[in-house]
């Protein structure tokens, strides 16, 4: 099959899937499509939203429409890296005594990884879920053991009752390639969610694609041409972050302590690409950066005590940015 083709097909089976999800989840059409493109970017997504606002559905819903195996984990203050990643036990040879090492694996052997509330463990087992996403491996008693494919963490977090969290520090949040803010819905989407939710009715999400075809398609992604002009914009935009650099926009030297790195830049192109081809087109524009420019960035860069001072938030920077870099 051609990659035009394919990249047709995709965009069919997009719309399917998000047909399925809209079956059970109501509204969040914006937090849906960066959901996909994460996941067929081969990224990790960071959720932020308030309690009640159907996080864990959405991503319960994301992998039965996928065909994939979900494990969801509660992040609590006495969770444990071996709680995630997995356990070796003591196991005993009936028939002839001999004791061996049996590895136990933890949730992290799964598809689709929920890691609710990971703002409430401790740094040591945070480390834990953020190396496994960055080695798709576990190492356990001198022996490593690959994760499953197509492997996608969603962490979350609950912006509202911080005592006694540990936030993640900014150079573990840049492991994720995007941030999402989960807002409250509209009044009539509230409606219909109360409606949907309080009968007896219960929709069925059909599987759309296997694990197998994800794979592909994340294959696909990587080999959309880009142009230069568009690689260009998406770097500009990154060093427009850097109150360093020479030129950059007032609002970026009097808001920000720290820009974005190079792996913005990255993020911003493959970004890019994953949305142009769920929209079925053959090369991504600066449209398409722009569209992921948000959850690319705001977790990348740092505001300073002026920034909080007068009420200036990294969203309302970056869209200041979009409009003065061209």
């Amino acid at each position: 099959m051609s990659d035009l083709k394919a990249i047709e097909n995709l965009a069919g089976s997009v719309k399917s899937i998000r047909s399925e999800i809209a079956k059970v989840i109501v509204g969040q059409e914006t937090i849906v499509e960066q959901l996909l493109i994460t996941l067929f970017a081969r990224g990790h997504c960071l959720l932020v939203g308030v309690p009640g606002l159907a996080k864990t559905l959405l991503i319960r819903t994301l992998a039965d429409a996928l065909d994939l195996k979900f494990n969801r984990v509660q992040f609590t203050p006495d969770l444990m890296p071996s709680d995630i990643t997995g356990t070796e036990i003591i196991e005993e040879n009936v028939s002839t005594g001999h004791k061996d090492f049996r590895f136990i694996k933890g949730p992290i052997f799964a598809n689709i990884v929920l890691a609710d509330e990971i703002n409430r463990t401790p740094p040591k087992t945070q480390a834990a879920l953020l190396e496994a996403m960055q080695e798709s491996n576990v190492t356990a008693g001198g022996q490593t053991y690959k994760l499953d494919t197509p492997f996608f963490v969603l962490a979350t977090q609950n912006p509202i009752e911080q005592e006694g969290t540990y936030p993640l520090p900014e150079a573990q949040l840049d492991r994720f390639m995007f941030n999402l803010w989960l807002d409250y819905p509209s009044f009539q989407d509230e409606v219909n969610i109360v409606k949907n939710t309080t009968s007896g009715y219960k929709p069925e999400v059909k599987p759309v694609l296997t694990a197998a075809e994800i794979m592909q398609y994340q294959d696909l992604v990587r080999r959309v041409p880009v142009a230069d002009n568009v690689v260009e914009f998406a770097v500009k935009l990154v060093h427009a972050t850097r109150p360093s650099e020479k030129n950059t926009v007032k609002i970026v030297k009097d808001f920000l302590s720290y820009g974005a790195g190079p792996r913005a830049s990255q993020y911003l192109i493959l970004g890019a690409k994953t949305r142009a081809a769920l929209l079925g087109k053959t090369a991504p524009d600066m449209d398409d950066v722009r569209a992921v420019a948000a959850p690319v960035l705001r977790h990348r860069i740092v505001a300073n005590f002026n920034a909080e001072a007068d009420n200036v938030s990294t969203v309302a920077i970056i869209e200041q940015l979009l409009k003065e870099v061209v």
